[in-house]
């Protein structure tokens, strides 16, 4: 799975925790509006914890959200993800 550490990859990559009540929020987000995305839990995973910590200039924030045009979404609120995933909701649909 190249896309887990990869600052461009081919999907959409969420790294979040089960805790997280942002990160719920987001998947719910997602999920409503049926857009692909891979989940990775960084407590599960050091490797990607350690991936979060270097993209979030040493924090460990999540939902830490890749695209594939290498932009990211950290911690975002609601008018945030519709703003930026508006196309993506329009390609699935």
């Amino acid at each position: 799975m190249n896309d887990l550490y990869n600052p461009k990859p081919s999907q959409i990559v969420m790294y979040v925790t089960e805790y997280c009540p942002d990160c719920r929020r987001a998947r719910r987000y997602f999920d409503e509006n049926k857009i692909a995305y891979l989940k990775v839990d960084i407590d599960e995973n050091r490797e990607a914890a350690n991936f979060v910590i270097s993209v979030n200039r040493g924090n460990r924030s999540v939902p830490t959200i890749i695209f594939p045009d290498g932009s990211t979404l950290v911690e975002p609120s609601l008018s945030e993800m519709q703003t930026k995933l508006s196309g993506y909701a329009a390609l699935n649909s």
